[in-house]
């Protein structure tokens, strides 16, 4: 099985598990009398197959992904820049955002505001940081499709 198979099946996992979380809480309750929808100790047998199934494919991703190489970096130390330059990105969009609003004045009496940076140079800084991510993400797909799991 290739990596990307796996993060895929992971994500299925996840959900699967979400949703059997929100059955097993609609079967909780039952009026006096009545039964529930679905019987709640088979959901929990349920949960338990996918939760236990999830730890297994989370092991085999995290083992991959720390011993999987592309120019000397692993696929962790990848993953670990891809998430803080988007981190980064995100925080300086939002600052290059109300740094470029203008402030209408409706008088020559009202104070002026002004940006506390240079915009442009921002914004190419935003932009260099946001093509590095994107290759950074072209790459660790690229390698997702190409490395097999470790079993």
């Amino acid at each position: 099985m290739k990596l990307a198979e796996a993060l895929h099946l992971r994500a299925d996992l996840q959900k699967r598990i979400a949703q059997t979380s929100e059955r097993l809480k609609l079967n909780a309750k039952v009026q006096e009398g009545d039964s529930p929808a679905e019987n709640p100790e088979e959901l929990m047998e349920e949960l338990t197959r996918d939760i236990e199934r999830l730890q297994e494919l989370i092991t085999k991703i995290n083992l991959t992904n720390s011993q999987t190489k592309s120019e000397g970096i692993t696929l962790t130390e990848m993953i670990a820049k891809k998430d803080t330059l988007s981190l980064r990105t995100s925080i300086l969009r939002g600052f290059l955002e109300e740094a470029s609003q203008k402030i209408e004045r409706y008088s020559t009496k009202e104070i002026r505001i002004f940006s506390t940076v240079n915009v442009r140079d921002l914004q190419k800084k935003v932009d260099d940081l946001s093509q590095e991510l994107r290759l950074l993400d072209v790459k660790i797909q690229s390698l997702n499709w190409t490395v097999d799991l470790i079993e």
